[in-house]
């Protein structure tokens, strides 16, 4: 295996395998005790206020001492998310794929409204760390009974967790608006409708005024997280659609895994 492949030893730690220890005192930390506490910085106090300096004075100990148990900051905001994120929803009895998705998505989506800040560590690589693959685990045995092939199941997967992750920056972006605006109970988009009426013309958007004039902008009792429900369902009806054609054997044959397998 060369260096560009190497598995970090703070992702090696965080499974429980771990390397020769070297000589020197016993550390005084636990990578997860760090873990922990920086989560709990950005839970508070957001992604930004997770410094080495912060996190070091809330552990009472000095800012190296912390690269003992990972070689960059990179590294540690790994680890956050994949703590914070945890595992999924439990699967319920006699459960078929799509109520599995659906189970998945709904709980990552939730995971995500509990940590928002997840949403802004960026992806920089595929999962590594343990419960992010306990999630991926936990989407393929949904998909388990279906005739997808392997490349088709994790494709399936990618797509509801950008979807997922998408909706959940969103609504994120939306409430730290509002909160920036001093407005903490109403939702923005409320009258949006109404200023739009105001401001196009019906000749140069007329499906748009069309939309408007149903009154539907303007629903203060509409529930935000029904569009999410919307996108869920019919991205839902697309892998069904798969599905049912790949039983039939009319959707074509199914991609090649990386193995050649197609399984």
């Amino acid at each position: 295996m060369d260096d560009s492949t190497e598995v970090p030893a703070s992702i090696r730690a965080a499974w429980g395998v771990r390397t020769r220890a070297g000589k020197g005192p016993k550390p005084g930390l636990s990578l997860s005790r760090i873990v922990e506490a920086a989560v709990r910085i950005a839970l508070s106090d957001g992604l930004a206020a997770v410094s080495m300096n912060r996190l070091a004075a809330d552990l009472g100990t000095s800012p190296m001492s912390l690269y003992r148990y990972f070689s960059a900051k990179d590294e540690l905001l790994v680890l956050m998310v994949d703590a914070a994120a945890g595992v999924p929803p439990p699967a319920e009895p006699g459960e078929d794929w799509r109520a599995g998705l659906n189970r998945w998505a709904r709980g990552y989506l939730h995971a995500l409204r509990r940590h928002p800040w997840i949403v802004r560590v960026p992806i920089s690589a595929p999962p590594l760390t343990p419960n992010q693959i306990v999630w991926l685990e936990d989407g393929l045995l949904a998909l388990r009974g279906t005739s997808l092939g392997a490349q088709e199941k994790m494709s399936v997967i990618l797509m509801l967790s950008g979807y997922v992750r998408s909706w959940a920056t969103l609504t994120a972006d939306i409430g730290a608006a509002a909160l920036a605006a001093g407005n903490t109970d109403a939702d923005p988009t409320i009258g949006y409708g109404r200023m739009l009426a105001e401001l196009i013309d019906p000749g140069r958007f007329p499906e748009v005024h069309k939309v408007v004039a149903t009154g539907v902008l303007d629903d203060e009792d509409d529930d935000i997280d029904g569009e999410f429900v919307f996108g869920l369902d019919r991205m839902l009806d697309g892998v069904e659609a798969l599905i049912r054609g790949r039983d039939a054997g009319t959707a074509g044959p199914a991609p090649a895994a990386a193995d050649g397998t197609g399984q």
